[in-house]
């Protein structure tokens, strides 16, 4: 029988830059993972990645079904444009490679329905970048949910708010290359977490609206962090809001901007439920005890930046691929998740009337 330490991913990136880095460097502190190919149309990128981790220069494609014949990884990243998620996914469970593809997971439902359908068909793994699901505070809530402390859950909030965080690189600025603005970048995140929290219930329908008045404009507030954003192209939304009702009769309102006029940046969301509420920033829990009104906290946490939770995300995806350890983040959540954000989408397109969730 063969050890774990005797075992090795090896592992293959579809998309080289930008996010590709961060998986990269966590990656390259496990010894029991190979990184072993790169495909990628920006070949200067890809060279300057093989170089930083001694991937050899026949190892990288600009053809991602060139590099899956020729290196046959076990594993493969996608780090491409949302847009590029579903081709790529599909193509690599078809090879017999285990997948991990960074959130959002595709552009569309449709799309993230046949990425689900493929992983079903080959038997391969398919797994979502949500790493704000390994956050200690997450697995707070989550675990204070299963023990039955809140009762059923009734309500959640989710805000993903930036006060002026319009990302001035790649093609952020683009609905047609994201599938929308700061809903599908960075509200994805919060509602994957809340969504994940509240145990994962089925949406059934969701109303949205989205709002461009800051972004489609220079700005000259000289605090703002990323100037010289593509303004004149820009065509995603400053700030969706919307509503989601679940099976079970719980509700969940969504908030999300790169640019608002708010005090401050937010990032959390908050539950209630029949014998208890909880938010995740700061953490605690809020319920009646001892027949007073009790707030509960927690006395110390592991640490919870966004590099701390990168590394769990990884590491929980080698430990499935390798070990057979369970994931935090299936194929299945990515697609609720996925149709959250397109009935979202799809609502604030109609006017803000409900759309139903099939």
């Amino acid at each position: 029988m063969t050890s774990k330490s005797q075992k090795k991913l090896r592992i293959a990136f579809i998309g080289a830059g930008g996010i590709a880095g961060t998986h990269m460097n966590h990656l390259s502190k496990m010894n029991d993972i190979e990184i072993v190919g790169f495909a990628d149309v920006d070949t200067d990128s890809m060279a300057r990645r093989a170089e930083q981790f001694g991937v050899e220069a026949d190892a990288c494609f600009t053809d991602w079904k060139q590099m899956l014949r020729k290196i046959k990884p076990d594993a493969v990243s996608i780090c491409t444009p949302n847009k590029l998620h579903m081709n790529p996914t599909i193509d690599a469970l078809k090879a017999g490679a285990d997948v991990l593809v960074e959130k959002p997971m595709a552009a569309t439902a449709a799309d993230a329905k046949k990425m689900v359908n493929a992983a079903t068909q080959t038997g391969r793994k398919l797994v979502i970048g949500f790493q704000y699901r390994h956050s200690p505070k997450t697995a707070f809530l989550r675990r204070s949910v299963d023990e039955g402390r809140f009762g059923n859950v009734l309500y959640g909030r989710v805000q993903a708010l930036r006060r002026r965080g319009i990302p001035n690189w790649g093609v952020f600025y683009s609905k047609a290359a994201q599938g929308g603005g700061p809903l599908i970048d960075i509200g994805v995140h919060v509602l994957e977490m809340a969504h994940y929290t509240m145990g994962a219930p089925r949406p059934v329908a969701a109303s949205g609206t989205t709002f461009t008045y800051l972004g489609n404009r220079d700005s000259d507030a000289v605090e703002c962090p990323w100037k010289g954003w593509n303004w004149k192209e820009l065509d995603i939304e400053d700030l969706a809001i919307g509503q989601i009702r679940f099976e079970n009769g719980a509700v969940l309102t969504v908030e999300s901007s790169f640019a608002a006029h708010i005090e401050k940046n937010l990032w959390t969301f908050e539950l209630m439920g029949e014998d208890a509420g909880g938010r995740w920033e700061p953490p605690g829990i809020f319920t009646d005890q001892g027949g007073h009104m009790v707030n509960l906290e927690p006395h110390w946490l592991p640490p919870d930046g966004f590099q701390d939770n990168f590394f769990r995300k990884m590491r929980n995806f080698v430990d499935h691929c390798l070990y057979d350890e369970p994931t935090l983040s299936p194929a299945e959540h990515g697609l609720a998740v996925q149709q959250m954000l397109d009935a979202l989408y799809n609502s604030a397109a109609k006017g803000g009337k409900e759309v139903a969730i099939r």
